[in-house]
């Protein structure tokens, strides 16, 4: 369940608590109905027993009920309508109850108080009885009589089944409505999180600076917070580069008087201690560009955008007129018009460094590849046909935390420089051996 998105969930608990909600209705207006059938029955039966007691006569020294009540199924032998008298000696039973008397209950009831009961029937059911004790006149013989009128239970439970049938239809599209506006009230209520992602991605394409003010008073206080986190991530990047270059310009005359003494010691005849010198300030000053350059193209990616096509291009024109490039077939292939999340002059650093890398180990020919990633973005390889790197060297290259120019001639300083430039752009640099010669491949954000 904790996979399941945040709307699904919610669809699913509205949909189960509507469901319990009309369920719970039914039952309750089923039970609703029943009650009120079983008042309209009430109510009929007891117009029937009035009729009862009022055709009660006395033909000489019998009691007998001149006027029975009109209703047929009285006349039917277990027509599902049923009276009873019980005077004395006396009792008279309806033609519908055949051969059966109604085995009332002892009670007591004060004369002209209705009760109901539910007792076994002539078929074998229960029946619903209304009776009533009556005191009767010195006209019908005095004394007390006990008269009750009945029907079939049955019919009152065939009728809530009736009802629930007929309402479940009902109660179902009911359900799939409140279901339906209970997404649509999903969909509308969690938009501005869609709004969100799609924020999120522009702020990772460099598309916007911000998540800006345009949201609903509960996401307001999200979109600020990470504005403000934005924010400060900018002004950290800025002291690092301020920080950067002030090492670099630090570093600039201390190098510089490093190389005048280079010279005096040249003169002096100390050649040895000068290229010793000269050897350790170029490694300094290799360094301090390498971090200038990551720092920079980190700076300035998330709103650069390049033609990946273009500055492979144009790089490649270069190195075919230097003489290492001059020597070899460069096949360039793949989509045009491809736009990535980096600056052009990033890009054409990091490809530079990595077509002299191909050129300088490359046999015959290199080959440059440019293309469309599954995930949207763009993908370049680029090959040559030189001996490749051994497997275990290769391995500790892409180590995480490795650096590259640790690693041996061929893969140095520029290497180094161009996974910075791409990684600081967002995108991902791998190194690996091919059928023959070394392939580099370059992942980076569409723009």
């Amino acid at each position: 369940m904790t996979r399941l998105s945040l709307r699904l969930r919610l669809a699913v608990a509205g949909a189960v608590a509507t469901a319990l909600a009309l369920g719970l209705a039914g039952v309750g207006l089923v039970a609703l109905f029943g009650t009120h059938v079983e008042r309209r029955a009430l109510a009929e039966l007891s117009v029937h027993l009035d009729q009862v007691i009022a055709g009660l006569e006395r033909r000489g020294d019998a009691l007998v009920l001149v006027t029975p009540p009109a209703d047929p199924r009285f006349a039917r032998p277990y027509g599902g309508l049923y009276w009873q008298v019980e005077a004395g000696a006396t009792d008279l039973r309806a033609r519908s109850l055949w051969d059966y008397a109604l085995p009332l209950p002892e009670d007591t009831s004060q004369d002209g108080a209705p009760h109901v009961h539910q007792v076994p029937g002539p078929q074998g059911g229960a029946v619903l009885v209304l009776e009533r004790r009556v005191s009767l006149p010195d006209s019908l013989g005095g004394g007390a009589a006990r008269a009750a009128v009945a029907m079939e239970a049955a019919e009152l439970v065939q009728a809530r089944r009736d009802f629930a049938r007929d309402m479940a239809p009902y109660l179902a599209l009911l359900a799939l409505v409140l279901v339906a506006a209970g997404w649509a009230q999903l969909v509308v209520g969690l938009r501005p999180l869609r709004r969100l992602g799609a924020r999120l991605g522009d702020l990772r394409r460099g598309e916007s600076a911000r998540m800006g003010t345009d949201w609903p008073g509960e996401v307001q206080p999200l979109a600020a917070g990470m504005d403000a986190l934005l924010a400060e991530r900018e002004a950290d990047i800025e002291r690092a580069r301020a920080r950067a270059g002030d090492l670099a310009h630090g570093l600039k005359t201390p190098l510089q008087a490093l190389m005048g003494e280079t010279a005096r010691l040249r003169d002096a005849g100390q050649g040895t201690a000068a290229d010793a010198i000269e050897s350790v300030a170029d490694a300094m000053q290799r360094h301090v560009t390498r971090e200038l350059a990551r720092t920079r193209s980190a700076a300035r990616a998330r709103h650069a955008r390049a033609d990946v096509g273009q500055v492979v291009e144009r790089v490649i024109s270069v190195l075919r007129r230097t003489p290492e490039g001059g020597r070899l077939d460069w096949q360039v292939s793949g989509a045009r018009g491809l736009m990535a999340v980096i600056d052009e002059s990033d890009l054409a650093e990091a490809l530079g460094a990595l077509a002299e890398n191909a050129a300088r180990h490359a046999v015959t020919r290199v080959t440059v590849l440019v293309s469309k990633s599954d995930d949207g973005g763009v993908h370049l390889e680029l090959a040559d046909d030189g001996p490749g790197i051994p497997e275990a060297r290769l391995a500790d290259l892409m180590r995480r935390g490795a650096r590259l120019d640790e690693s041996g001639p061929g893969e140095g300083l520029g290497l180094a420089i161009a996974r910075d430039i791409v990684e600081g752009a967002g995108g991902s640099l791998r190194l690996e051996n091919g059928a023959r010669g070394l392939r580099a491949t370059v992942v980076l954000g569409a723009g």
